[in-house]
């Protein structure tokens, strides 16, 4: 087999890093649309050019000490067989790498990292679409009034093409984002070189001088205001398994960095040059005419695709939580016959957009929200470091001292900025942080409801029955047929089977008892999906495995056993399911609030014969019902 050539390698890098520039940067890639001029706003009047000079060194030193070094340094190596996210922590952080029932406070502090990355998922498509639209402003005054009804068109039709996936329009993704990096970087660029002092920013001494001549409510609001400049940061840690680490670092310090740095620049060259004009600087960076019309029209390009590609990093964030056990089963569509990755999730798609253009319709301008986002961004970092400990004390076996220092570092300067949004929470922060908040709860609730359920219902009594007990006397009678009994518990015998056996006395000749286990990586290797032993009597045990980034198939592991030789006909098959049938009341140690919440859940969640992908004409529920 001959190697690949240089040049196929080549190929195969630029086209990684090319797909890292659509999908991870997106974000990040557009807060220069908003984020130089709330930083422009809170500046004192009196001494301009030092402000502006001051707030340049913030934001490029923001860029480096977050992005550069926190996350492209440190976080994105703790990944999960060369998968990344706030969920790949919750696996690393375990010693032994087995799943836990029980909420401890790892798994706490990930679950809130992860219920305000759906604050700042609702919250992101709103304020990118809306400064984007905005642009119109410099170029056609009279529709200022109609732009909060251009965005939420634009949302809706963003929203409604989620169910044909992303694989048509993915194409362009990279080539748009790699465009509009190179203009924003060339504005930047011709604005420095007309005023070079800009550059200056570059040393830290002026953003100290900046924040020690304010008081404390003056470092909030501009503090508050540079945070901008880093959201979407999360995502280069959560889509890492896509693209791989070293493409997003070449994309980052290739194009991104650059790109970005040049344009604040040139933002602060142009606000230096014209202290009067009171417009967003990044727009009138471009002449007026159709220059500056094109710079609109990219801008509204590139907020589609940054939107994009966050909610589908929703949809994954939502099908590994169900994965994991933390939150109820939803459909899931597959988008695509090629990449298992690419997923829809109606219920999640719909509360994605009434929130979104609600968010627009109630803050009406990129200015108000602006007073909304940061505090779910800085929550969810502040997390990502605290989790990041637990993994290098755990897995990497780094001292205390070691990890300590690292991490205290990074954690002081997230708690700084955590802290400068906090004066937010009356102005709009309170959005994401109850958002996250509600879907915290959602977590916890539905995550504490099953370890009880699990530990009252399916882990006791059962495991000293066994096969031979039931079936060896003889007095069972055995049709012909195959019965798949979905089993929560790998061993002893399923409550299903129990029941089926106490109302019919009989069974078929192959029974197939099933279990689906969830195990804490992305990917379970195909040799190691599923394994089964004969456990006499015409009785198989069975247990599949799936990652947190995979959906099961039941059907497809049926069809496993049926070619290693279990006797089955696919068509004569009948899954039998427990129906859980909650009931509020009972001595279980949760609130009666919690209890009518999970009953809620388990009632409205997706029928797990939905879920596994089994034939519905070939499944019998058989109902539990349960006290909590």
């Amino acid at each position: 087999m001959s190697k690949p050539s240089a040049t196929s390698h080549a190929a195969s890098r630029a086209a990684l890093t090319m797909g890292a520039l659509g999908v991870v940067f997106g974000d990040i890639g557009t807060s220069p649309l908003y984020t130089l001029r709330e930083c422009l706003v809170h500046l004192p009047e009196s001494d301009r050019a030092a402000g502006v000079l001051g707030v340049l060194s913030l934001v490029f030193w923001a860029l480096l000490l977050v992005v550069s070094a926190k996350y492209l340094s440190f976080i994105t190596r703790a990944d999960n067989r060369g998968e990344g996210g706030i969920f790949a922590l919750l696996a690393l952080q375990r010693r032994d790498n087995s799943p836990s029932r029980k909420m401890t406070v790892g798994i706490f502090v990930i679950l809130v990292g992860a219920a305000l990355l759906y604050g700042e998922g609702m919250i992101t498509p709103a304020i990118s679409v809306l400064a984007a639209v905005e642009g119109f402003r410099t170029v056609a005054p009279g529709i200022t009034d109609f732009i909060p009804l251009i965005a939420c068109v634009i949302l809706a039709g963003l929203f409604w093409m989620q169910h044909k996936g992303t694989q048509a329009i993915g194409r362009l993704f990279g080539p748009v984002i790699l465009t509009w990096f190179v203009v924003i970087g060339l504005l930047g660029a011709w604005h420095v070189v007309d005023n070079p002092a800009v550059l200056q920013a570059l040393n830290p001494v002026h953003a100290w001088r900046l924040l020690s001549q304010q008081n404390t409510h003056g470092i909030a609001l501009i503090l508050g205001s540079v945070v901008l400049a880093i959201t979407g940061v999360e995502a280069l840690y959560a889509d890492m398994g896509h693209f791989g680490r070293r493409a997003i670092v070449r994309a980052w310090y290739w194009v991104v960095l650059p790109g970005l740095v040049l344009n604040y620049f040139g933002q602060g060259a142009h606000a230096l040059a014209a202290p009067a004009d009171l417009s967003n600087p990044f727009f009138t960076l471009a002449p007026a005419g159709p220059l500056r019309l094109g710079l609109v029209l990219l801008s509204i390009a590139a907020t589609i695709i940054a939107s994009q590609a966050l909610i589908s990093g929703t949809f994954s964030l939502t099908r590994q939580a169900i994965q994991l056990g933390f939150f109820p089963r939803l459909a899931v569509r597959h988008t695509s016959a090629e990449m298992e990755g690419q997923i829809y999730l109606p219920l999640v798609n719909r509360l994605l957009a009434v929130g979104a253009i609600a968010t627009v319709l109630g803050f009406g301008s990129s200015e108000r929200l602006a007073g909304a986002y940061g505090i779910a961004v800085t929550g969810a970092m502040t997390m990502t470091t605290v989790a990041f400990y637990f993994v290098a004390r755990r897995r990497w076996r780094w001292s205390r001292l070691g990890a300590g220092s690292l991490c205290a570092f990074f954690l002081a300067i997230d708690l700084v900025l955590f802290t400068a949004n906090i004066p937010k929470i009356p102005h709009g922060g309170w959005l994401p942080l109850a958002s996250g908040i509600g879907i915290l709860l959602l977590m916890h609730v539905w995550k504490r409801g099953r370890e009880i359920i699990f530990d009252r219902v399916y882990g006791r009594g059962l495991e000293s029955l066994e096969i031979g007990t039931l079936f060896g006397d003889g007095s069972i009678h055995r049709v012909s047929g195959t019965a798949v009994f979905m089993a929560s518990n790998p061993s002893g015998t399923p409550l299903a089977l129990l029941h089926h056996l106490k109302a019919n006395r009989c069974i078929q000749k192959t029974v197939v008892l099933l279990s689906i286990a969830a195990e804490p990586e992305p990917h379970v290797p195909d040799a190691d999906r599923l394994t089964f032993n004969d456990e006499g009597h015409g009785v198989w045990r069975a247990i599949g495995r799936y990652g947190y980034m995979e959906s099961p198939d039941v059907a497809a592991l049926v069809e496993r056993l049926r070619a290693a030789g279990v006797k089955i006909d696919p068509m004569s098959t009948t899954y039998y399911f427990n129906r859980e049938m909650v009931l509020t009341g009972g001595d279980t140690p949760l609130w009666e609030w919690q209890k009518s919440l999970y009953a809620f859940l388990s009632r409205n969640a997706r029928p797990a014969k939905d879920y596994f992908r089994i034939p519905p004409n070939q499944i019998i529920e058989i109902g539990l019902p349960i006290q909590l």
